[in-house]
């Protein structure tokens, strides 16, 4: 991370990195002693995911008593909590079917919204112990060293990445960006883990991620990570981003207005909330 200044962002990211650590010991702890239920068709929820979410409120409570939060398990409303002074917007297990398959790719997102913008946010990989950071206008970092984007300028040389709605079907909107885009581009990816994709994004390692249908927690965190590296995020219809929402495209400026095009010509619409 960078130096500690006495900045309210920097702050608001000191608790982040704090409480997202707690969110990933409880699940490291609680790997192959969980129990899995559908919270709703092909979506599971874990015993891993509330216990991470508990420890990252007590963190942030325990800073922040006042602040409002806004997780996966017990999302509540979310634009009136969006709209609160402070937010904390908290996805405590992303990637949660990777989790229960044992498949080494899952995160913590900790992010915190200032009057409705994006100001501080973390995006842990519990498995490297990797901390992903980001505080509003001091930079993308991975374990202390800058990150960037790529700078790809041709969608033909890039490697995206793709969200998928739990039950996804041949017409799923994402499902027919897949059809479109696949050809026009090096590879398309899709880990299970939105949070790790745009954190990837900022490190560089793809050079965008998409999704149509998509939740505020899975991405608050990774949207500023892009954005602090120097990437360009927008709504998936190129319009501006709005964290309600969340549907998104996040890229190397060299590739983004490509890929909207592309978008735009499959035919997709994002779900609405």
């Amino acid at each position: 991370m960078p130096a500690a200044t006495d900045s309210a962002p920097d702050e608001l990211l000191r608790v982040a990195v704090k409480a997202a650590k707690a969110g990933g010991e409880k699940l490291l702890e609680w790997r192959g002693k969980f129990k899995a239920r559908e919270k709703s068709p092909f979506d599971l929820v874990t015993d891993a995911d509330l216990a991470s979410q508990q420890a990252i409120a007590e963190v942030i409570a325990g800073h922040y008593p006042d602040h409002a939060f806004l997780g996966e398990e017990n999302p509540g409303e979310i634009r009136p909590l969006l709209n609160r002074p402070y937010c904390w917007v908290v996805d405590p297990l992303d990637g949660t079917t990777n989790y229960v398959h044992d498949f080494p790719a899952f995160s913590v997102s900790v992010a915190v919204a200032v009057e409705g913008e994006l100001a501080a946010g973390v995006i842990y990989d519990p498995l490297k112990n990797h901390m992903y950071s980001a505080a509003r206008g001091g930079g993308a970092w991975l374990d202390g060293e800058p990150i960037r984007v790529r700078t790809t300028q041709q969608l033909s040389k890039a490697m995206l990445a793709m969200s998928l709605p739990p039950q996804a079907n041949p017409e799923s909107p994402d499902v027919l960006d897949f059809v479109s885009v696949v050809g026009r581009c090096r590879a398309v990816r899709r880990l299970g883990s939105a949070a790790l994709n745009l954190a990837y994004v900022a490190q560089g390692v793809l050079d965008a991620h998409w999704a149509r249908c998509i939740h505020p927690w899975d991405v608050a965190a990774g949207v500023l990570l892009i954005r602090e590296a120097g990437g360009v995020v927008t709504a998936s219809d190129g319009g501006e981003f709005d964290l309600g929402s969340a549907h998104l495209v996040a890229a190397a400026p060299g590739i983004q207005g490509q890929l909207l095009e592309v978008l735009q010509q499959s035919g997709a619409r994002p779900v609405g909330r």
